[in-house]
């Protein structure tokens, strides 16, 4: 067992020998220092969402009262003006309506005549005595009476009359019909909802977004934003927008909490139609030829002994580092000088920064080892294979 032990150890020394010659590092590997410039790039970050295409303004156009749709004047995709009829329910009933009330108010007024004669006569004889106290309250009664009534009548007229314009359904804007949800001879009831008849856009011209933005993504946007967006019926069009309000308003669906953000849009070729779906992205920082390195340069912290192997130097940065500053290191020759930099926006990789770095100046961003060459060892080969073409073959 003892003499296994021994074998198995001494098996091991010689294969860990064997890889140290074959993997051992050649004279010319050593550390290196890795550097990048300073430059000037673009920094956008944006926020994508989905969102539904919907005019800016719609009105939708019902009746107030139940009926029948007599005439219909306005059909899909036309053009109307403000008061403008569209539509037209049968008045027969709401006319006998009116001329019964009419008769009403003709009898009220007839009777309130009448009573208001009778009491004026009462009073004059009462304030001389001549008849009693019950013939004067009967009297004033009945007056009150009559005169209560004659109102409502009139009330009543002005109710019927209402109604009766109600059955003329004009255009309250203009604008263009987009949907029209009846048709001549169909039976509406106007009882706790109004039934919608037309839906008219105000102008096509001008259309809005309403996206919905994720909880996690809307402390970002904010309104004016620049808005890009796609709808699946142009893929190859892209369309721009502005934020024009962020809404209060949170929508929970399955566990996700998102935000409505309302984005405007010319549409001067109509091509955006209600409905799309729009796939957005809104532009939430936008930074035009700022001064940024690499994020990973703002993490290095130099090691002095493996820098004098360098043979390189450290200069630090001159004055009291201000708050919220950070230290960057850029290399000047055999010197590593230490910069005092504010961070601002990132991007991918690269971070803006201002203070004391230029455009073009090296700055650190690590150390690195250079891979070790490995030298094969010589292949072994057997005296008794054949060599290889070219080659020769000897046996001593």
């Amino acid at each position: 067992m003892k003499k296994r032990s021994i074998l198995l150890a001494s098996g091991v020394a010689a294969t860990a020998a064997v890889l140290w010659l074959l993997l051992r590092p050649s004279a010319g590997d050593r550390l290196t220092l890795e550097t990048a410039p300073a430059v000037r790039i673009a920094i956008r970050n944006s926020v994508t969402a989905t969102g539904t295409v919907e005019p800016v303004t719609e009105v939708e156009v019902g009746t107030q009262v139940s009926g029948i749709i007599d005439k219909l004047y306005a059909d899909y995709n036309d053009v109307v003006k403000a008061g403008q009829l569209i539509a037209e329910m049968d008045k027969v009933t709401l006319q006998a309506e009116l001329e019964s009330a009419q008769a009403e108010l003709a009898a009220s007024e007839t009777e309130y005549e009448y009573q208001l004669k009778n009491y004026t006569r009462t009073r004059t004889l009462h304030e001389k005595e001549l008849v009693s106290e019950a013939e004067y309250d009967q009297a004033l009664y009945l007056y009150e009476k009559a005169h209560n009534a004659y109102r409502q009548s009139q009330a009543s007229i002005v109710k019927v009359k209402r109604n009766l314009g109600y059955a003329t359904i004009t255009s309250p804007i203009d604008g263009v019909v987009i949907s029209r949800a009846v048709e001549e001879g169909q039976t509406v009831a106007a009882g706790f909802e109004t039934p919608t008849l037309f839906t008219i856009a105000n102008d096509l011209t001008r259309m809005r977004v309403i996206a919905d933005v994720d909880e996690a993504d809307i402390g970002q946007v904010a309104d004016g934003q620049r808005v890009e967006f796609t709808v699946d019926a142009y893929p190859d069009d892209t369309f721009a927008g502005t934020v024009e309000q962020v809404r209060l308003e949170a929508t929970t669906e399955s566990s996700v909490v998102t935000y409505e953000v309302v984005i405007t849009a010319h549409n001067p070729e109509l091509k955006l139609k209600p409905g799309l779906t729009a796939n957005v992205t809104v532009y939430t920082l936008e930074k035009e030829d700022a001064l940024a390195v690499p994020t990973k340069a703002l993490r290095f912290v130099p090691d002095k002994e493996l820098l004098a192997g360098l043979d390189m130097t450290l200069t630090p940065a001159a004055g009291t580092p201000e708050l919220g500053q950070r230290e960057i290191w850029v290399r000047n020759g055999r010197t590593l000088e230490a910069r005092m930099v504010t961070t601002g926006a990132a991007s991918g990789d690269k971070t803006e920064v201002t203070g004391q770095l230029a455009e073009g100046e090296e700055v650190v961003t690590g150390l690195a080892i250079a891979e070790p060459s490995v030298r094969p060892a010589a292949a072994e080969r057997s005296p008794f294979m054949p060599s290889p073409p070219g080659g020769k073959n000897k046996m001593r």
